[in-house]
């Protein structure tokens, strides 16, 4: 099994609205800059899935596995001889200041694989994909 976390604590930003942007799937695009387009038909629920569309790759189908409303949510992409699991975490420290949390895991007898071809990429893009929604949230509360 391969597994990376990042987190940061951020001030100003309210954990309701972060929550409703990381639901809001098909507008990931605006605060996900690697995509072309993300698409959820139905609802967020667990079982419910979505098409992720990164740039210059082929789009990619995503099952929500795990949802803890306004406290985190854990996806699945399946690939051929893996799967790999990305869970989004909030907790709040005080009114206003939160924890973000990014844990990516990857397991199966190809891990290897996917973690060169995708997971790798993904967990670099985390840091600068957490300031970029954070920035947004704070926008829209201001």
């Amino acid at each position: 099994m391969w597994t990376r976390t990042y987190h940061k604590t951020f001030q100003n930003v309210k954990k309701e609205t972060l929550w409703n942007l990381w639901t809001d799937v098909n507008h990931w695009p605006d605060w996900h800059g690697d995509l072309d387009y993300c698409k959820l038909d139905g609802t967020f629920e667990i079982g419910n899935y979505f098409i992720l569309k990164p740039k210059g790759v082929r789009p990619v189908k995503i099952i929500l596995t795990e949802i803890e409303k306004g406290k985190k949510f854990t996806d699945c992409t399946l690939f051929f001889g893996a799967k790999m699991y990305h869970t989004l975490e909030i907790e709040e420290i005080m009114e206003d200041d939160i924890k973000l949390t990014s844990t990516l895991v990857v397991k199966g007898p190809l891990k290897w694989l996917w973690i060169k071809l995708v997971a790798q990429n993904v967990a670099n893009t985390v840091p600068e994909e957490m300031e970029t929604i954070v920035n947004l949230a704070r926008k829209k509360h201001t």
